[in-house]
């Protein structure tokens, strides 16, 4: 009964197929929440899949109802295995994003787990199920190895994810007592590179925006009307300039950090963005001048414009159009004045001669941006928890690129929050062909493993005793 010995096991739990197998039938329930008929196939996986998982490992589950009507349901699984004992929250989330069948390659679908070499291709294997799967089998893997876990765990699967966690943060409020902790250990979101396991500590924050040129009700000929009739789509178009110049530096400064913390600098220094061969390669001469591309992606903010359109564009027509609408989306770091982001642009457009522009929120909410810092001692411990079972220190990033609901867990549960990701940032999330490599699932069982034997083993900083 040793450290080495429970990483054996949950390296031979992937090498003899039996987290595939699990994996397999998770990915084959299709739990798509924001397909509204996909609805009662949340209640299928949590009470079909969660809650005997769970029971296997002696938790008590409960399913409880989400606070916002119509989203799918959180369950809770409890192991308290002694009061006195550090206490670990954990979270995953069970929904998907759309399976979009008809968009994948020959061969392969979202709803049928199908390797080809290193990759498991399927909805869910990099977002989120393959990765609370993985967090899951550690927890048994120490379990039998050892008969306990020496550590308590809360662990939230929740089904809303997908739709930016509607009532996540409510029901963190509302069992705040239930959910007490000290420290948050999650995964979800990608690794810095396929080949570096990574260290994530919360998330930049995420607005999405709609920008509006409304001039008149319908398209009138171009011939007839052109040079007399102002063209929305041109309005928009330059409005958009005016935010953000052709090299993607953000222009309207008040949207972008004053500077970046040392601390955040320093750990960063030792990061570097390293896309495999298949995936998109950087454009170094995009985004902010002077900024390394780990600061530009983890440490600034970005204006991006998802979708922009005026009159037909599947089926163009000699007319000006009488609308033009772009979505955008800011993401953002920790400290950034988010609420008064709609007014920062009001003002810009006003001074910039485009009041013809509406500006109003895409959502009725948005995710905050969590940042904890990389000096703070649950770090330090995890890092060497990760260097002591991969022989190399991990990436930390004090926040990852993406967006995640982890405000409701730094901010409203006041707690500091580690993220171990097992997935890489070619996988394909949210669209077609999803993928998990098999590489990075069989080596986060050894990572999770060896960082849940250490929570009972090596002084944690919460100052509770060790087990041994």
């Amino acid at each position: 009964m040793t450290r080495e010995t429970a990483i054996s096991r949950a390296t031979r739990l992937f090498d003899e197929g039996q987290f595939i197998e699990d994996l397999a039938r998770r990915v084959a329930i299709r739990t798509e929440s924001q397909i509204q008929d996909s609805r009662p196939n949340m209640d299928v996986y949590l009470a079909s899949e969660m809650v005997p998982a769970f029971d296997r490992m002696g938790f008590k589950s409960e399913i409880l109802p989400n606070p916002v009507d119509g989203v799918g349901p959180i369950l809770l699984a409890e192991r308290i295995e002694n009061p006195e004992l550090p206490t670990v929250l954990m979270y995953g989330h069970g929904d998907v994003i759309r399976g979009l069948e008809e968009q994948w390659r020959e061969g392969i679908g979202p709803w049928q787990l199908t390797q080809e070499g290193d990759k498991y291709y399927g909805r869910g294997t990099a977002d989120n199920k393959g990765q609370h799967s993985v967090n899951m089998a550690a927890l048994e893997v120490v379990l039998k190895e050892r008969g306990s876990l020496g550590f308590n765990v809360k662990f939230m699967i929740e089904t809303g994810e997908e739709l930016s966690s509607p009532g996540l943060r409510e029901f963190c409020e509302r069992y705040r007592d239930r959910l007490k902790a000290d420290v948050l250990i999650a995964s979800d979101g990608p690794r810095l590179s396929a080949q570096r396991p990574t260290l994530y500590l919360g998330s930049r924050g995420c607005i999405n925006l709609n920008l509006t040129v409304d001039l008149r009700n319908g398209a009138h000929h171009s011939g007839n009307w052109g040079g007399l009739l102002a063209n929305p789509g041109i309005v928009l178009a330059n409005a958009l300039a005016s935010i953000v110049d052709s090299k993607g530096k953000v222009l309207v400064r008040e949207l972008v950090p004053e500077s970046i913390p040392e601390s955040v600098r320093y750990a960063l220094e030792d990061c570097r963005p390293s896309p495999e061969p298949d995936e998109p390669q950087i454009d170094e001469w995009w985004g902010e001048p002077g900024l390394s591309a780990a600061e530009k992606v983890y440490a600034w903010n970005t204006f991006e414009i998802l979708a922009f359109r005026t009159g037909n564009p599947d089926n163009p027509v000699n007319a000006i159009p009488g609308k033009a609408v772009a979505t955008c989306q800011i993401r953002f770091v920790e400290g950034s004045d988010v609420q008064n982001f709609v007014n920062i642009l009001r003002r810009h457009l006003d001074s910039n001669g485009f009041s013809r522009v509406e500006v109003a929120m895409a959502r009725k909410s948005y995710m905050q941006a969590t940042r904890l810092d990389p000096d703070n001692p649950w770090v330090v411990w995890a890092k060497e928890s990760i260097r002591r079972s991969t022989g190399g220190l991990p990436a930390v990033l004090p926040n990852i690129g993406g967006s995640l609901p982890n405000d409701c867990f730094a901010k409203t549960l006041g707690l500091p929050t580690l993220w171990i990701p097992h997935s890489y940032a070619g996988c394909s999330q949210h669209a077609p062909n999803e993928h998990a490599l098999g590489s990075i699932l069989r080596e986060g069982l050894q990572i999770m493993t060896g960082l849940f034997w250490d929570l009972a083993e090596r002084d944690t900083p919460t100052g509770f005793p060790r087990l041994s």
